[in-house]
């Protein structure tokens, strides 16, 4: 693919990366700050111009008219927005993705979206010229909610929802400590595929022989029911939550109170091609407690007025005299999402070493993960990570559907779907199998309501819709199913 982007900052830095692990691709990056341009020069193997991006000239000196798509990720919503309108006035079938931080531009296109959802079904241009809006706020918010709703652990919901893909540790003296992953078979009859195992800082796709051993972290995927059961496994006990502290009520915090407390339903990317119907409704969860602590006074009242159902203080959360005439260390969750991840960090791993025994902590990209399991902290999410990966879903090709980051970015999974000119048709999952490159995880037949979990005798044949996981970067899989010679 031909690809354009606009803003040369982490996310346009890091997708870049992304893009250029992928052989094939070819990068063009623009942006006018010249000490960005000068410092990538010498680490990116790809064009880069230093000058306004959303300057038709410069687009066309940069291919635009021949590009596959267009991703604008400065730090200006509008110019974001601008570049893309322009782009689709002329040139109409390059794709374009941007990301938007302003939640009131994204929610508004959201709600006319929906309101003339009829006629953005029909051959109508996207709204603003933009295919796919990003908004970050909503992509953190979500994962964390997806944390929370699943035992407060490191969730993946995949294919329609029912199978999830979450990490679990393995505790010293659990049945699982100390088998074969082949065996761990004979401890349950649920179906439940172990996708990845970390041991210390390294990672890996598994096979039968692998040891599963106390303190690995190993990547579970089974249909949603069935994960007590397999936590109980491993040495973890149930977690029930009762009293909830959320630490931060930005837009960030809010929109966590809003999908935890029921004020809202859950909103992923909005595809600006129509395709907004058919959400997944978010569960409301019952807290006995919910707790919000702020600083700021101005975001405090607004709280008070949103939330009547929690306690509101406009308090310092590091202030151990507040902490412990509220009694917040006997909290069963604390959700760290202010804007100062490193805070997040510190106060979560705080709350832990006081005995909470889940949290949940808001932090700048996946570096900092390995560092936030270190500090016990049981769930980060990187917020910058999820912009990537969700403009990354849009970038593999006509037949990719999404692609997520798991293990520190080490693998990813990607739904994508089987077509006509695949090389992989009518064969079984045992015929193309290489061990520790990829795994097959999920598979949808056409007509079919639900998905499955594959086995080495699944066929496949074409409009399948497969969820597999393989080395970051890695397109040896995705070439065989999408027919690519």
């Amino acid at each position: 693919m031909k690809i354009v982007i606009v803003g040369a900052g982490f996310t346009g830095t890091q997708l870049a990366k992304r893009l250029l692990n992928d052989a094939g691709n070819k990068v063009t990056l623009i942006d006018n700050n010249i000490e960005n341009v000068n410092s990538l020069r010498d680490t990116l193997d790809c064009t880069i111009t230093y000058a306004d991006g959303n300057d038709l000239q410069t687009l066309e000196d940069a291919g635009i008219s021949t590009a596959d798509a267009l991703v604008a990720v400065t730090e200006d919503d509008e110019v974001n927005m601008i570049t893309c309108s322009l782009v689709d006035a002329i040139y109409p079938d390059v794709l374009k993705i941007a990301r938007v931080r302003n939640y009131a531009y994204y929610m508004n296109t959201n709600k006319t979206l929906a309101h003339h959802a009829e006629t953005f079904k029909k051959n109508h241009r996207p709204l603003y010229g933009i295919d796919y809006m990003i908004n970050p706020d909503v992509e953190a918010a979500q994962a964390i909610v997806n944390a929370v709703e699943h035992g407060v652990s490191d969730v993946m919901p995949l294919g329609d929802g029912s199978y999830e893909l979450t990490t679990i540790k393995i505790n010293a003296g659990s049945k699982v400590d100390g088998i074969a992953l082949k065996d761990m078979r004979k401890l349950t009859d649920k179906q439940v595929i172990v996708v990845f195992v970390e041991k210390d800082d390294s990672s890996s796709l598994p096979v039968g022989d692998t040891i599963l051993n106390a303190g690995d972290s190993i990547g579970v995927l089974s249909h949603r029911d069935n994960l007590d059961e397999i936590r109980q496994m491993c040495g973890e006990g149930e977690r029930k939550i009762k009293k909830t502290v959320l630490v931060g009520v930005g837009r960030i915090g809010t929109l966590v109170a809003e999908m935890l407390l029921g004020n809202s339903t859950k909103q992923k990317k909005i595809p600006m091609l129509a395709k907004i119907l058919g959400k997944k409704k978010t569960t409301k969860k019952t807290f006995q407690r919910f707790l919000i602590v702020d600083s700021d006074k101005e975001m405090c009242d607004m709280a008070v007025n949103k939330f009547p159902d929690a306690d509101i203080f406009q308090e310092d959360i590091t202030d151990e005299n507040f902490i412990h005439e509220e009694e917040l260390d006997k909290s069963d969750l604390c959700i760290c999402a202010t804007h100062n991840h490193e805070l997040n960090l510190v106060v979560a791993s705080y709350f832990e070493a006081l005995g909470v025994k889940n949290t949940v902590a808001l932090i700048t990209n996946s570096a900092y993960s390995s560092i936030a399991e270190k500090m016990g902290v049981n769930v980060a999410v990187p917020i910058r990570d999820t912009v990537v990966d969700s403009i990354m879903s849009h970038l593999r090709g006509e037949n990719v559907r999404e692609v997520h980051t798991v293990s520190t970015g080490g693998f990813e999974i990607i739904e994508c779907d089987v077509p006509s000119k695949s090389h992989v048709l009518g064969k079984t999952l045992k015929e193309i199998a290489k061990p520790g490159k990829f795994l097959m995880l999920l598979i949808q037949k056409p007509g079919s309501d639900g998905y499955a979990l594959v086995n080495g005798n699944t066929t496949l044949n074409v409009g399948d819709h497969v969820v597999l996981i393989q080395e970051s970067g890695s397109k040896e899989i995705l070439e065989l199913i999408s027919g690519k010679d």
